[in-house]
């Protein structure tokens, strides 16, 4: 408005406030997203809060099971005559870990895990991640005898 009041074109004025407008604008629309994106974050991490409590209270639960299963794994393992590092990658691999992964985690090569599990998968007579995974698992998402039905 002083330029226009000092004779400055109307069209530098014009320009000024559109220049104006469409930064305010544009802080308008930055803001939303800012505020927007708050909102996602701490709705993931009251998610996150919640599955970590329920995945406790599960692992609290079912602490003996846990346990006894995971003596039961490493007798088996020892019955394979599996190596301690074989023995660890083949736990890693139960978890779920991918090869670059446990590379990471274990601190070498990844050619070198790939071997360890290609002798865990030779010494336990299995042909790959899927069938330790079942090995160890088929058993235990079998429905329960009197849910079985009767022509079984």
């Amino acid at each position: 408005m002083s330029d226009y009041a000092e004779g400055v074109e109307p069209l530098h004025v014009v320009v000024e406030l559109a220049l104006l407008m469409t930064a305010a604008a544009m802080f308008g629309y930055v803001l939303t997203q800012v505020i927007r994106g708050r909102r996602q974050l701490r709705q993931m991490h009251s998610r996150l809060h919640s599955a970590r409590a329920e995945s406790r209270q599960w692992r609290e639960r079912y602490q003996s099971t846990i346990r006894g299963l995971g003596a039961a794994i490493q007798e088996q393992f020892e019955t394979w005559q599996l190596s301690k590092a074989e023995a660890e990658i083949a736990l890693l691999l139960l978890k779920g870990l991918s090869l670059k992964e446990i590379a990471g985690v274990r601190e070498t090569g990844e050619r070198t895990v790939r071997e360890q599990a290609r002798a865990v998968y030779r010494k336990a007579g299995l042909s790959g991640r899927s069938e330790l995974s079942a090995f160890f698992l088929e058993d235990l998402l079998l429905p329960e005898p009197a849910a079985m039905p009767a022509d079984e």
